[in-house]
This record gives structure tokens, C-alpha cells and sequence, in this order.
């Protein structure tokens, strides 16, 4: 038997093997638990408190960019009640506003309404990391559609965060928003 017999017998199992592997890691998520030891420690309601201004993209399934804009946000607290209030211009000339009202439920987990969405919107904290959850309602060529979105912030520093927010339908990514937000004082 030669080395090539030999090894056509073992190579599928391997072949299979590596492919399923490969399939669980690139289907793997990242979780909160993830940034447990990230710095710098993420207060949500802190950070979003004051003025702030936000930059954004919106891109498609296939990663295409379909629209930029930029938000101005005006945040207050009393106690655990926030209000978060959102001001959006795109480069197509739409605007829309949304106001959130947050509650702060535990040192680590949030819960927000806003007339856009659907239910409540649940976040929960972990170091440098917040990931919120919710379903919106959103306008398309004149058709609301409901989606959901998975979103992830992440402090930078005192001043700035990161925002990648998934947009999904029936289960499926179907774009994407990223975003800065700065705190203007």
C-alpha cells in the first residue's frame, strides 16, 4: 500500500473534522463576559449624560454603505430615570427624532422605551462593553418594517465610544450600523 492509499482513508475524517470546527468558531458570538476585565469600566448612565454628538453609517447585507448621518443627544438623570433624546440628520436630508426613556435597574442592567420600539429594550454592562437589545420599527421607502437589533458599545475612553449595532430579520443580518458618540462636555 502506498502512502497515498494509506492516507485517502484518513484525510476525509480530518477534512471533516477541521470543517466543523471551523463552523463553530465562526459561528461563536462574543458575550459580555468577554470584557469582564476591560477598561475603562462602562457606567451607561454616566457616560450618557450631558450633550453628546454621534457619527454613523448604515451599510447593507453585502456591506455596501446605503447612508451616513450624525445624531445630537441631549441625556439627563434623575436618580435610575433617564431621558436620552435623539436627533438625527441624514445625508439625504431626513430627519427624525426619538426619545428614550431609560431605567436603571441594577448597577449593571438597563431598560428602555421609546415610541419607535417594540416592548423594552434590555442592556447589561460588563467592563468596557454594554450590549443592548431591542426591536424597532423602521421606515423603507415608505413601509415600516419591524427589526431586530443587536447592539454593542464600547467605551473607548471617557469622552468617546464605539457602537456596532446588527440589524436583523427573521433571524438573518441584513445590515449594519456603526457609530462614534462623544461627549460634548
Amino acid at each position: 500500500m502506498t502512502l497515498l492509499n494509506h492516507m485517502r482513508g484518513k484525510i476525509k475524517p480530518i477534512t471533516t473534522a477541521l470543517f466543523a470546527l471551523l463552523f463553530i468558531v465562526s459561528c461563536s458570538s462574543p458575550t459580555l463576559e468577554d470584557y469582564q476585565q476591560t477598561t475603562p469600566v462602562f457606567a451607561f448612565d454616566s457616560f450618557f449624560d450631558g450633550e453628546l454628538i454621534a457619527y454613523g453609517i448604515v451599510f447593507d447585507r453585502d456591506g455596501k454603505m446605503t447612508r451616513r448621518f450624525h445624531v445630537d443627544l441631549t441625556a439627563k438623570w434623575q436618580g435610575n430615570q433617564g431621558t436620552i433624546k435623539e436627533w438625527f440628520t441624514f445625508d439625504d436630508g431626513e430627519k427624525s427624532t426619538r426619545i428614550w426613556s431609560i431605567t436603571k435597574q441594577s448597577a449593571n442592567l438597563y431598560e428602555g422605551t421609546a415610541s419607535d420600539v417594540i416592548g423594552i429594550a434590555q442592556g447589561r454592562t460588563q467592563g468596557a462593553a454594554l450590549h443592548w437589545q431591542y426591536d424597532l420599527v423602521i421606515n423603507v421607502d415608505g413601509s415600516d418594517y419591524e427589526v431586530g437589533l443587536d447592539d454593542w458599545m464600547y467605551l473607548l475612553d471617557e469622552k468617546r465610544l464605539f457602537n456596532k449595532t446588527d440589524i436583523i430579520k427573521f433571524g438573518i443580518k441584513v445590515g449594519e450600523i456603526n457609530l462614534v458618540i462623544e461627549k460634548q462636555n
